[in-house]
């Protein structure tokens, strides 16, 4: 009898289905799901880099940006070459390199007012060159840079200035010298015609010789200044206070304007001054000391920006360990990082308003006439220019009796379609006689923001 009744019982055990078991389980002290339930949720600056507040504005203007990084590399690559122009199958092979995602014929043909593309009159090449309106401007950027002289200088005095023992890495400076307006060749051109203010005794180390205190006055005591006399605040108030101005959208949680306005008062020692004659040791009075370096290393640039990664060069200099991107977080109303535009950038949020700079500098103005032609596209590339075109060739026809099938980027549908094969064909350059042919520059409308 017990045999029997067990045996039913061993029956029924054996007929439940296997997902019975996982219900008559499924509520154990060691199940994975629960765990995964109660774990405590992650918070790294990572995480809240990508919840923050976005300010599409900025985030528009570093694509914007970066379309124009590309457009200037690829211009470099073509002015290297001997006769200042290549063929798009040499060009080709550099699409990696410069970051292109797309094929070097789309991009061509996307900015037409930088890019001139016309037929090689003897190996019947698709070739590039720059436009005549592209040229000016980065020779008009030159002669600017080359201009403006002593502010560079001030510039990097005042970066030495706020080292700890008044030096830099010329690495460093190197990396960020688009950022400071320093032409490329300023170890050569530059330094050598202010020994006084600089030394380098080193290959690798630029030394400040003597400080000058009247530019030891930082960019946010100026603004302080103005908020002092023309709004009447208290002194308190403004004394040690930054400029804030928060994305749209931003929400604020409760006790965040208490936090603030407790942070905007408290004291802090000054980039240009001393750590010895003012030591810290309180965490947020430190903290607010780097924002503060931050904030003059940004306005010290010509686009008030400047890529996160190389700002990790400057942190022993100008004695900054901490975590930057958790740092820059914490204030958003100063700073925005924006994730755009292949790297991440940090902008000072004061010097933008509507994605302009707020207070151009010529540098600037040259760099954002760069930018219209990138932002006006193909247009203004229509009928007239087309009729250029046709004049231009008939009238090398009829004076060398060649046959240049010279053609206006609007109609390279099917002329820039190429093949993986076409990589291997070598660039061949033209003599003086048939370089004449081609002297002649497409007319470009003007760039409109």
């Amino acid at each position: 009898m017990a045999s029997k009744v067990f045996g039913r019982i061993n029956l029924r055990a054996s007929s439940l289905c296997p997902h019975r078991l996982d219900e008559v389980f499924c509520y154990g002290p060691f199940n994975r799901s629960m765990q995964r339930r109660w774990k405590k949720p992650v918070d790294s600056a990572r995480t809240r880099l990508e919840g923050r507040t976005r300010d599409h504005r900025l985030d528009k203007l570093m694509i914007q940006l970066r379309n124009l990084r590309q457009a200037l590399d690829l211009r470099e690559v073509i002015s290297q070459q001997r006769n200042s122009y290549a063929s798009l199958q040499l060009l080709l092979r550099w699409r990696r390199e410069i970051g292109l995602n797309i094929e070097i014929g789309a991009f061509l043909k996307k900015y037409p007012h930088i890019f001139e593309i016309y037929v090689h009159p003897v190996k019947r090449h698709h070739c590039c060159r720059i436009s005549r309106k592209m040229a000016d401007l980065v020779a008009e950027e030159d002669a600017v840079i080359r201009e403006n002289e002593p502010a560079i200088v001030q510039r990097l005095k005042k970066l030495l200035m706020m080292s700890m023992n008044g030096t830099l890495n010329m690495h460093a400076i190197w990396l960020v010298r688009k950022e400071l307006g320093l032409p490329d060749d300023y170890r050569c051109s530059m330094l050598p015609n202010h020994q006084s203010d600089f030394s380098l005794e080193t290959p690798d180390t630029l030394t400040l010789i003597s400080r000058d205190e009247n530019l030891a006055v930082a960019n946010v005591e100026k603004w302080r200044q103005k908020e002092y006399t023309e709004k009447w605040l208290a002194e308190y108030e403004t004394k040690y206070a930054f400029p804030i101005n928060f994305p749209t959208g931003f929400k604020i949680e409760k006790g965040f304007r208490e936090k603030l306005k407790n942070w905007q008062r408290l004291p802090y020692t000054k980039p240009y001054e001393e750590n010895d004659l003012h030591p810290i040791s309180n965490v947020e009075r430190l903290e607010k000391r780097i924002v503060g370096i931050l904030h003059e290393l940004l306005s010290s640039t010509v686009e008030k920006m400047i890529p996160l990664e190389r700002l990790a060069h400057f942190r022993r200099p100008f004695s900054m360990e901490v975590n930057m991107r958790e740092l820059l977080l914490k204030h958003p109303g100063i700073f925005y990082i924006s994730t755009k535009g292949s790297t991440q950038t940090v902008l000072l949020r004061e010097s933008y308003n509507k994605g302009c700079l707020v207070e151009p500098n010529p540098v600037y103005s040259v760099r954002r006439k760069m930018l219209d032609l990138i932002l006006s596209g193909c247009r203004n590339i229509g009928e007239t220019e087309s009729a250029t075109w046709l004049v231009e060739e008939d009238n090398q026809r009829s004076s060398h009796g060649l046959h240049n099938h010279t053609c206006p980027v609007d109609s390279m549908d099917s002329m820039l379609q190429f093949e993986s094969d076409s990589c291997g064909e070598e660039v061949f350059a033209c003599d003086s006689r048939e370089s004449k042919i081609q002297s002649s520059y497409a007319v470009t409308g003007q760039g409109v923001l």
